[in-house]
């Protein structure tokens, strides 16, 4: 196209300048040739000057409309490119839509597969139970014709007997249903936490008794501590409240008395004067008294020390002595002092485990048998006289709440009472903290098999963990699994009502079958 116009351009100028030469040729002289030629040579410049300007305003032109056409054209590619990527995007959504009720129509189709099994599993179970009716019709009708030929009190008391063990079997059934319902969760809970409060501390357990043996460098001391007449011996008695046994034991003698912290003094005051060598009852007296004080004096530290042990500050001095004083009073093999301790740091880690605040459970365990280091002139059970002697000091309600309740004489409303009395008896009966007398635990142990081997369908009972648990073996063909849990309730409400124990005594019934063949 830009050629076509340059070769116009140049015709045009090349025409032009050919008339302006023949004019000028025809209308002047011939003088003026040579003039005229050189202004046409001038004009055919111009020509040509304006013929180039001409042609590069035509290549600009061009080129503009190139550059336009060319922009046009990208834009209008750019515009089809963003409606093909929109439409790929919709094909692409269209493509996921119908992934999905692919997936959708192939679980459908397994669910309707499900069902047809579930239908058919239905359909069996209910030709079984056809069967199953035909069978129990065809019994019924049998007993009918067995109940034809009773009177009406036969018939009656078969009835009877017929409904009772239904219901009894109802009745365990439901037991057994409730019974798991609502021990599941609070059973695993308290497991738990018994079990961590348990295996996160263990404590010591000594053998003591209500005697102290004094060991005397040689026999010719006895007859010294003895003194003229017996005086030295009496004045020792009557000084410090004891029984002093002198026998035929080598380089020995006996200090006997309940009242543990007496026997302490005693003991202490014969070791000084064997060692001093001066014994008379003036000096008895005196040495009397300096052990006393001493032993106040230790008692008080013990206390202290039990204190600062379990973290606990601002108690009152004189419960502080009263604390002590339980270092030398003893519960079967059990040291008071060391149980309180215990007793004290198994409430601490119940009360984090479940929440409630640690140093509260720790000092209410700590004091809980704070009563007993008591005189006995005082009435009142050992609970009462130390909840009374914590409020005396301002101990708070709470704590002395749970001191009166920690033995069951008061119920046990509030959280911290139920702490300290699971600590309580967590201490007292791990094994190796109590001892019994050997007649009365096998009197124990034989009443609690007879007790199982009372009841009908029990072949075999056994009394196990010391008399903690009973197991029975029943006979499969005499009771059901239900009628089990109905016997297990009535052997532990026998036990209840019949027998006197400490702590929880468990009830397990087996009821199993056995096949047995002999190869031969």
């Amino acid at each position: 196209m830009s050629f076509v116009i340059y070769l116009i351009i140049i015709l045009l100028g090349v025409g032009t300048g050919v008339l302006v030469g023949y004019f000028l040729f025809f209308k002047k002289d011939q003088t003026d040739f040579e003039s005229l030629k050189k202004e046409i040579e001038i004009k055919q410049q111009e020509a040509e000057q304006k013929a180039h300007a001409l042609l590069r305003a035509a290549d600009i032109d061009a080129k503009d409309m190139l550059l336009k056409a060319k922009t046009q054209a990208e834009k209008e590619a750019d515009e089809r490119r963003g409606n093909l990527i929109s439409q790929e995007k919709k094909l692409g959504i269209k493509e996921e839509q119908l992934d999905k009720r692919i997936e959708q129509t192939i679980a459908r189709e397994r669910d309707y597969e499900q069902r047809e099994k579930v239908l058919q599993q239905k359909e069996q179970d209910i030709l079984k139970q056809e069967k199953r009716l035909e069978k129990l019709g065809q019994e019924t009708e049998s007993k009918l014709q067995e109940i034809a030929a009773m009177s009406a009190e036969e018939a009656k008391r078969r009835l009877m007997e017929q409904l009772e063990g239904e219901a009894r079997r109802q009745a365990a059934v439901q037991i057994k249903k409730i019974e798991q319902e609502a021990d599941a969760e609070a059973q695993e809970k308290s497991r738990k936490i018994i079990a961590q409060a348990i295996q996160r501390y263990a404590g010591e357990f000594v053998s003591e008794s209500t005697v102290s043996v004094v060991d005397l460098p040689s026999d010719d001391m006895k007859g010294r501590i003895i003194g003229r007449e017996g005086r030295n011996i009496r004045a020792l008695e009557n000084a410090c409240g004891i029984d002093l046994i002198i026998d035929d034991t080598p380089e020995a003698v006996v200090i006997s008395a309940f009242n543990p912290i007496r026997r302490e003094i005693a003991k202490m005051t014969l070791e000084r004067l064997i060692s001093d060598g001066r014994i008379h009852p003036a000096r008895i007296e005196e040495v009397v008294e300096k052990c006393k004080r001493e032993i106040d004096n230790l008692a008080k530290q013990a206390g202290e020390q039990a204190a600062f042990d379990l973290g606990l500050h601002g108690i009152h001095q004189d419960i502080i002595k009263l604390l002590g004083k339980l270092k030398y009073r003893h519960a079967g093999t059990h040291n008071q002092l060391q149980h309180a301790i215990e007793v004290g740091i198994i409430a601490g880690l119940i009360a984090g485990e479940i929440g409630y605040p640690v140093k509260q459970a720790r000092r209410a365990g700590l004091l809980h048998d704070i009563g007993k280091a008591v005189e006995h002139d005082i009435e009142g059970s050992h609970a009462h006289v130390g909840a009374e002697i914590c409020k005396r000091y301002g101990e708070h309600a709470s704590i002395i709440k749970a001191i009166r309740t920690h033995e069951g004489e008061e119920p046990q409303d509030t959280i911290l009472s139920i702490i300290v009395d699971a600590a309580n008896k967590l201490s007292n009966f791990r094994p190796g903290a109590r001892k019994e007398q050997m007649e009365t635990y096998i009197k124990r142990l034989y009443q609690l098999e007879e007790i199982g081997k009372s009841f009908h369908g029990v072949e075999q009972a056994f009394a196990i963990q010391s008399g903690r648990e009973i197991r029975l073996i029943v006979a499969q063909d005499k009771l059901s699994d239900d009628e089990t849990v109905v016997l297990c309730r009535d052997i532990t409400k026998r036990i209840e009502t019949e027998m006197t124990y400490a702590a929880t005594v468990k009830v397990t019934v087996v009821r199993e079958s056995r096949a047995v063949e002999i190869a031969r």
